[in-house]
């Protein structure tokens, strides 16, 4: 259904675009754990960007923390030290709710207010809850209600379209 080089190509020209037309100076790209992470690192490496790339782990920003249990799998994020007025991308594997947009946002916005942040994602899916949108995506898809899309990487990385009864 979704081939991982033509989604790859698609958000590397739109956020070239993208970089290009917010005049984005020096940005510094961090990835949102796990499957952003994996995104961004060959976002980075397409983009030969100076800055080393950005992790983040936002589990304690979630909105349902107190629901994901009492031992959750926290690793630590890895920012610049410098946030303040820089000009950041911001990436992730599937925006669907915005939840873990607002939640990265909230996280980023405790190290330094940034110039501006532009959100690039593999792929974007239907069920927006927060008015949140990306800037340049590699595809928008609608799936029924027992649907979901599972990112598995890093190498080789891969999307696959799972059902209910194909996960758990």
């Amino acid at each position: 259904m979704l081939a991982i080089d033509t989604l790859m190509n698609k958000l590397e020209h739109d956020l070239k675009q993208a970089v290009n037309q917010r005049k984005l100076n020096n940005p510094v790209m961090i990835g949102i754990r796990t499957g952003g992470v994996w995104v961004a690192e060959q976002l980075h490496q397409r983009l030969q960007l100076a800055e080393p790339l950005g992790l983040l782990d936002i589990t304690f920003y979630r909105d349902d923390f107190s629901q994901i249990g009492v031992h959750p799998n926290v690793k630590p994020s890895q920012l610049p030290p410098q946030i303040e007025g820089r000009d950041i991308i911001l990436v992730d594997d599937v925006f669907y709710t915005g939840r873990t947009t607002r939640a990265a946002l909230n996280e980023i916005f405790d190290y330094g207010r940034p110039n501006q942040v532009l959100l690039a994602v593999l792929v974007q899916r239907d069920g927006k809850q927060i008015p949140f949108q990306p800037d340049c995506c590699g595809a928008t898809v609608t799936l029924n209600a027992d649907q979901r899309l599972k990112l598995s990487g890093p190498e080789p990385l891969a999307i696959h379209l799972e059902t209910a009864s194909t996960h758990t």
